[in-house]
C-alpha cells in the first residue's frame, strides 16, 4: 500500500475513500519517488526462447517512459482526446496505457494488431470513440497504418511507435489538469450482442475497485502478480494497475504462452526466495486447461503453498474445473482457499464480490424446479433435482449490489431470484456518446428497499446500474444465476442456459468441455428445415450446439445425440429440437473468452455452424 495500511484508505463510517483525491498520476509519482529501483513490471517474451527472455521495469524506469510517450502525446493531441492502444502484450503495451493518462488523454486498451479476428470489433471501436492518436510498437506500426488506408489523410490518427520515442522527450511534459473525477479510460464491454460500448472509467473508480480487490482478497505490500491475460480486457487491465496502488510487482506473459504451456503460468505462481505470497486471475477455462496440461514434469519441485487467490470469474464458474484444478495442484501445497470464485463486470470498472480471503470456495445445491421458478431452496446434493451453485463470496467493501424485480425495481428477499443492480464509487459513469443507454443502464432508482436491505448506506435517491443478471443472496452471499436476456424459455418454463449446457457436457464426454450453447427458438424463428421434420411452430424449442472434444472428430453422432437427449430430458424435462456437433473453434465467443450464446443462435440461423466454418471474434490459440 505504498508505505501505508489499508485504514488509511478509510472513512469514519469505515468505506473507502481514496486520500487527497489521487490520481493514477499520483499514485505511479508516489511509486516512483519512494520505491524507484525496485521492480514494478516483467514481461516474459516466449517468442524466440523457450524458457522465456524476462524484460524489466523498475519504478523509475517507468516513470520515465511514461513521461516520454506523454509529452509525445502532448504534442499532437488536445486533453482528452482519445487514444487507443494497439499494441502487442508486452511492457510497451503497459507504457502506453499509462502514458495515455499521464498525457491528460483518455485511454481506450484495445487488441494486439498482428492478432486475426479482432478486425471488424477494432473498426467498431475506433468507429465509436475517434481516437486522435494510436500508440502501437516499431513492430506492428505498419499493420495498425493498414488499418486507417482507406480513410481520407485528414481524418487518420496520429501513430505513434512507444519504443522508438527517446527518453529525453519527457522533459517537455507537463502535468495534465485532471482530477480524481476525470475519466482516465474507456473499457469497451466484450459486445456479444452489440456494436461494443465504452464505459467511462474515472480515477476514482479506478482507485476505488482497485483498493475493493485488495481488500477482498488480501492482498497486501509482500503479494506479486502473475498474469497472461489480454490487456485490452478489464479483468487483464486491473491486474496491470493493480500495482500503482497496492503489492509487488507483475509478471506479464502472453495469453498464446499461457495456452500452449499452462505450465508457464503455475511455475510463476509458485514460491521463490523473496517469500512474496502470489495471486492472479482468469477465467474458468484456464484452470481446467491448467489442470490438464499445466502439471510439472515428473520430480520436478514445485511449491504453491504461497498462492493467496486465483481470482476465478468472466465467466460462469465450473464446480467440475475446480474440483480439477485443486485436484492437480493440491499435492504441491496449493492452500484449499486458493480457489476465489467472483463476480464482476465492465461497468463495475471490474470488481465485484469474491470468496473471501480465508474461507474456501462454497458451492451449494438446489433444487432445479424452484430455481427456474424464481428460488433458491436447498436440496441433498444426491437428489435427483439436484443443481450445482458456485458462490460468487461477499460483495466488496463500498459496492452496493441489491436484488430486484427487474419489472418493478422492488428490492426481493435473500434467496429469491432477481436482476442484481449495483452502486457504489467503482461504477463507471456511463457509456462514451450514448447518453440514452446510458440513463437507462446507470441511473436506475429503488422502487421500495426491504426492512434488511443490501442498500443500506445508500442514499434514497441513489442511482443503480442494471447489470442484465439474474442472482441471489443464499446465506449471505451472493450468486449469479445467468444472463436476464440468455434465459431460455420452452413450453412456458423458465431454465438457465447454463444449466443445459453443464448437462449436456456431462452426458457425453465427447462434447468439449465449455464449449456448449443452449437457446431456445421462438415461433417466428423456426427455420423451415425443422418444420419439415414436424415441429410445431406454435411453441419454442430447444437447440444445442456443441463442438467437439479431442479425438471425437470421427466419432458416430447419433449416439452422442440421444446421450444428450435422453440425459436433458430427464433432468429438465425438455426436448432438445436440434442438436448440432461443430469442430473446435465454432461457437462464437465474446472478447473475453465466454460463450456468445446470441451470436452462436445468429449464426445457427444463418446456417454459419453447419459447414464447420471457424468463428475469428476470440480464435483458439490452440488447436486440440
Amino acid at each position: 500500500m505504498i508505505g501505508e495500511t489499508f485504514d488509511d484508505y478509510l472513512d469514519e463510517q469505515g468505506n473507502i475513500k481514496i486520500r487527497g483525491d489521487s490520481t493514477m498520476l499520483d499514485f505511479v509519482d508516489m511509486h516512483t519517488a519512494a520505491n524507484g529501483d525496485e521492480l514494478a513490471y516483467r514481461y516474459i517474451d516466449y517468442s524466440r526462447e523457450r524458457d522465456g527472455e524476462y524484460l524489466e521495469l523498475t519504478w523509475r524506469q517507468f516513470g520515465v517512459r511514461l513521461r516520454a510517450v506523454a509529452a509525445r502525446l502532448q504534442q499532437v493531441t488536445k486533453p482528452m482526446d482519445r487514444v487507443a492502444i494497439l499494441a502487442p502484450q508486452g511492457l510497451d503495451y503497459v507504457v502506453a496505457m499509462f502514458a495515455a493518462v499521464y498525457a491528460g488523454n483518455i485511454g481506450v486498451p484495445l487488441f494486439d494488431p498482428e492478432e486475426l479476428g479482432h478486425n471488424d470489433r477494432v473498426r467498431a471501436i475506433l468507429g465509436d470513440c475517434r481516437p486522435a492518436a494510436i500508440l502501437t510498437a516499431g513492430s506492428t506500426a505498419a499493420r495498425v497504418r493498414e488499418i486507417f488506408r482507406d480513410l481520407p489523410a485528414s481524418q487518420r490518427p496520429r501513430i505513434i511507435a512507444v519504443d522508438a520515442i527517446p527518453d529525453s522527450v519527457g522533459e517537455s511534459w507537463v502535468r495534465p489538469d485532471i482530477s480524481i473525477d476525470s475519466v482516465a479510460y474507456l473499457q469497451y464491454t466484450s459486445g456479444s450482442t452489440r456494436v461494443p460500448a465504452g464505459v467511462e472509467i474515472t480515477h476514482r473508480a479506478v482507485g476505488t475497485n482497485l483498493l475493493q480487490m485488495i481488500d477482498s482478497i488480501g492482498i497486501g505490500w509482500n503479494a506479486r502478480g502473475v498474469t497472461w491475460l489480454p490487456m485490452f480486457h478489464d479483468m487483464g487491465l486491473l491486474c496491470v494497475i493493480l500495482p500503482a496502488i497496492g503489492g509487488k510487482f507483475i509478471t506479464i506473459m502472453s495469453p498464446s504462452a499461457f495456452v500452449r504451456r499452462p505450465y508457464r503460468w503455475i511455475k510463476e505462481l509458485a514460491a521463490i526466495s523473496d517469500g512474496a505470497s502470489t495471486y492472479a486471475a482468469a477465467p474458468n477455462f484456464a484452470y481446467e486447461h491448467a489442470a490438464v496440461r499445466g502439471l510439472p514434469k515428473p520430480g520436478e519441485d514445485l511449491d504453491l503453498s504461497n498462492v493467496i487467490g486465483l481470482i476465478n470469474g468472466s465467466e460462469p464458474v465450473s464446480v467440475t474445473s475446480m474440483q480439477k484444478f485443486n485436484e492437480a495442484f493440491t499435492p504441491y501445497g496449493l492452500p484449499k482457499t486458493a480457489m476465489k470464485p467472483c463476480y464482476g463486470m465492465a461497468e463495475a470498472t471490474l470488481f465485484v464480490s469474491a470468496t473471501k480471503r480465508e474461507d474456501e470456495a462454497k458451492v451449494v445445491y438446489v433444487d432445479r424446479a424452484a430455481l427456474n421458478a424464481g428460488h433458491m431452496v436447498a436440496v441433498d446434493q444426491n437428489a435427483d433435482n439436484a443443481v450445482a451453485q458456485v458462490s460468487c463470496g461477499h460483495v466488496a467493501l463500498s459496492q452496493w449490489a441489491v436484488i430486484v424485480d427487474p419489472e418493478t425495481g422492488d428490492e426481493l428477499p435473500d434467496g429469491e431470484v432477481g436482476e442484481i443492480w449495483l452502486h457504489g464509487n467503482n461504477m463507471g459513469i456511463g457509456y462514451w456518446g450514448r447518453d440514452k443507454e446510458s440513463e437507462d443502464t446507470f441511473r436506475n432508482r429503488l422502487t421500495s428497499r426491504r426492512p434488511d436491505s443490501h442498500a443500506e448506506g445508500t442514499a434514497p435517491e441513489a442511482d443503480w446500474m442494471r447489470t442484465g443478471d439474474f442472482g441471489a443472496y443464499f446465506e449471505k452471499e451472493l450468486y449469479i444465476i445467468g444472463r436476464v436476456k440468455d434465459l431460455v424459455i420452452v413450453d412456458g418454463r423458465n431454465h438457465y442456459p447454463q444449466d443445459l449446457e453443464l448437462s449436456a457436457q456431462e452426458a457425453s464426454s465427447a462434447l468439449r468441455p465449455g464449449f456448449v450453447a443452449a437457446f431456445s427458438l421462438t415461433p417466428n424463428e423456426i427455420p423451415q428445415a425443422m418444420l419439415d421434420t414436424g415441429v410445431s411452430a406454435g411453441s419454442e424449442q430447444l437447440v444445442i450446439v456443441a463442438e467437439r472434444g479431442t479425438g471425437a472428430a470421427k466419432l458416430d453422432p447419433e449416439p452422442i445425440a440421444e446421450a444428450v437427449r435422453a440425459e436433458i430430458a430427464q433432468r429438465h424435462g425438455v426436448a432438445v429440437r436440434d442438436l448440432l456437433l461443430v469442430p473446435a473453434g465454432s461457437i462464437p465467443r465474446t472478447s473475453s473468452g465466454k460463450i456468445a450464446r446470441r451470436r452462436c443462435k445468429a449464426a445457427y440461423l444463418e446456417g454459419r455452424l453447419r459447414g464447420g466454418h471457424r468463428q475469428q471474434e476470440f480464435p483458439d490459440a490452440e488447436q486440440e
